[in-house]
């Protein structure tokens, strides 16, 4: 009975692996469909690599159309917002000047951590603030490790308050991250979060896209350490979170 419990065991094993591997293969048939199709339509496609077609090809659950629509919006977006490639950051001196967005250490899974302190934004120009956020996802993007796809994210929400609030801006910044960096967050902690941010949250929830809403974790301040370092070890942790790593305003990266 033993015997037939462990050979029960291994065949699931062997079933699941074929079925990883059945997949896997589907996966690779659809990001080479996905990129004929492409770069049939924007010749520039061909200088992107197949893990960022595979991102857009899973942010639409493996609609190739749905997939190469979304992409070839982002390529029209980056020419017509970044021509030169880039954000300088001459473009955003007043979101700099808030001091508001680190990176230090990497998690368990090797994804590069990320604070952004939502109690030191102020209203800029939404044009700024639209460019200080693609500036910043492409630092984040730049600085991670090989083989890695995806960063960590720990919004801190003290001293957060109504002067504070910028749904037009969250909005923005949610749109450029699910559609132009679509599969590159990995999990964003919110901590310290008072109630007051509840009013603004429940604007912005109902256009966060269902695989973001399963990434987001509302963590209280009595589990906020023992939460932190389920997924980020001690050594690795920011020091404002009672780690050892001093942060790096993300300009500094």
């Amino acid at each position: 009975m033993e015997s037939n419990g462990k050979d029960s065991v291994q065949a699931n094993e062997g079933v699941e692996e074929q079925q990883s591997l059945e997949s896997s293969e589907i996966e690779k048939s659809k990001v080479g469909i996905m990129r004929a199709l492409v770069e049939r339509e924007d010749p520039s496609s061909k200088e992107v690599d197949d893990f960022m077609i595979r991102r857009f090809l899973r942010a639409r659950d493996h609609d190739i159309e749905k997939a190469s629509n979304l992409f070839l919006k982002y390529l029209s977006w980056r020419k017509t917002f970044m021509p030169n490639g880039s954000i300088s950051e001459s473009e955003i001196p007043r979101e700099l000047a808030h001091n508001k967005l680190f990176m230090q250490g990497v998690d368990k899974k090797g994804r590069p951590i990320v604070v952004v302190y939502g109690g030191r934004h102020k209203h800029t120009k939404l044009e700024e603030f639209k460019r200080f956020v693609a500036y910043t996802l492409e630092k984040i993007c730049a600085r991670m490790p090989a083989g890695q796809e995806k960063f960590l994210s720990i919004a801190d929400l003290e001293g957060w308050g109504y002067a504070n609030s910028d749904v037009r801006g969250y909005l923005a910044a949610l749109t450029i991250l699910q559609d132009c960096y679509p599969e590159r967050l990995g999990k964003l902690f919110i901590v310290h979060s008072p109630y007051l941010f509840m009013t603004a949250w429940k604007m912005v929830y109902p256009f966060i896209d269902d695989k973001t809403k399963k990434k987001i974790i509302f963590v209280e301040n009595k589990k906020l350490n023992s939460t932190l370092l389920g997924d980020i070890d001690e050594s690795q942790l920011p020091d404002a979170y009672g780690g050892k790593l001093p942060l790096v305003p993300i300009q500094d990266c």
